[in-house]
């Protein structure tokens, strides 16, 4: 064979990360090159890195994908057999075992359908020996399941010490305000699925032993602070009210008796207001409602300008959105990327500084975002 034919082929089967596109993009501190690193995942959901720079990516539909630094794109068998792929649902996030370097445990949460089609958010512990999972077990199942295809939640956080899982409503708003079934709330357990007696209802029978804090309408991003102390995390809002949170063990964030959003459409009131006693009130809100997605906090070398602050995805503007932080609370917001990309859902720091981002489409893409040199 030809050796230029060759050479083509060869770049075509590896899809060579190199062959990209990229874009300048202007903002208060920092230009940015935003690059495509690689197209064609179906819906994809949530992104992490591996240590040997491999980038695994789940997608709606199911599948999990392996993108490597050439640009090989693998898919990874094991996968969860029971995904409820309609609406909101799908296989959702993953992350890393803290420690994935010597186990190569991972998690993975999806929407799982039941034997009598009734839906709800479920989490899977595997071992990732090449390109299958071995070795997986669920090791929580929100319950009750329901109908319909809404507020499934499902960003996880690892800590050094906990697993902790987002969740929604399922769109029954009234049983957030309760914490005895798992609609509505944020659970935390051990990384081996039990339930840490340091919970704050475990002596309380009424309730259940996994949640950590309830009264929350869908949280889709978590992310805990540099210094390891305080956890951020965000969630819908009906229209109008998204909300971005400090967790703290044990509280009430209010849905749906308090809200900043009003009844889709009608604009009607929600519950009884903006706020009551003994409810949490948001560090920070949105009206109108941003769909808030993915969020990290910045620590990169690359973005020192950056540093400690919230970013996030927005799906409904395409925005990529930065928060200053001042003392636990929002002192700055600054928008970026507006509409350029489509629907953002999920940014991470990669493990070199940069940024990377998954875009929401049929055709998503991960791209990866790097500070320009300052003239």
């Amino acid at each position: 064979m030809h050796m230029l034919h060759r050479l083509c082929l060869l770049v075509l089967c590896l899809g060579i990360v190199g062959a990209t596109h990229a874009k300048t993009i202007n903002t208060e501190a920092v230009n940015l090159r935003v690059e495509t690193l690689k197209s064609g995942f179906s819906h994809p959901w949530g992104i992490t890195e591996l240590p040997d720079g491999d980038l695994l990516i789940t997608e709606r539909n199911g599948n999990l994908k392996r993108l490597t630094p050439n640009g090989l794109v693998v898919s990874i068998l094991g996968t969860p057999k029971n995904v409820f792929q309609e609406g909101q649902g799908g296989l959702l996030d993953i992350a890393l075992a803290p420690d994935f370097a010597t186990n190569q445990r991972l998690y993975l949460s999806y929407a799982a359908v039941d034997e009598q089609g009734q839906a709800g958010t479920e989490v899977m512990v595997a071992t990732l020996s090449k390109d299958v999972l071995i070795d997986s077990r669920v090791i929580f199942k929100a319950l009750p399941k329901r109908s319909g295809g809404r507020h499934f939640g499902s960003r996880l956080l690892v800590t050094p010490e906990y697993l902790y899982i987002t969740l929604g409503d399922r769109g029954h708003r009234d049983r957030a305000q309760f914490a005895d079934d798992h609609l509505g709330t944020l659970v935390r357990l051990h990384h081996d699925g039990t339930v840490p007696e340091s919970n704050p209802f475990v002596q309380t029978p009424s309730k259940q032993s996994e949640v950590f804090s309830f009264g929350h309408r869908n949280i889709q991003g978590i992310a805990l602070d540099n210094n390891g102390t305080r956890i951020w995390a965000h969630e819908h809002g009906p229209q109008g009210g998204d909300e971005l949170n400090v967790i703290l063990a044990g509280e009430n964030y209010g849905w749906p008796t308090i809200t900043h959003g009003v009844n889709y459409g009608l604009g009607t009131q929600i519950g009884e207001g903006t706020s009551k006693p003994g409810m949490r009130q948001p560090v920070y809100y949105w009206d109108p409602s941003i769909a808030p997605s993915g969020m990290t906090m910045v620590n990169s070398q690359q973005f020192p300008m950056w540093q400690g602050d919230l970013l996030l995805g927005s799906l409904k503007f395409g925005l990529l959105v930065r928060l200053e932080l001042e003392n636990g609370q929002v002192r700055h917001e600054e928008r970026m990327l507006e509409g350029q990309f489509g629907r953002i859902r999920d940014v991470i720091q990669a493990r070199d500084g940069s940024l990377l981002i998954l875009t929401d489409r049929r055709n998503g893409s991960i791209l990866r975002v790097t500070p320009l040199p300052q003239s």
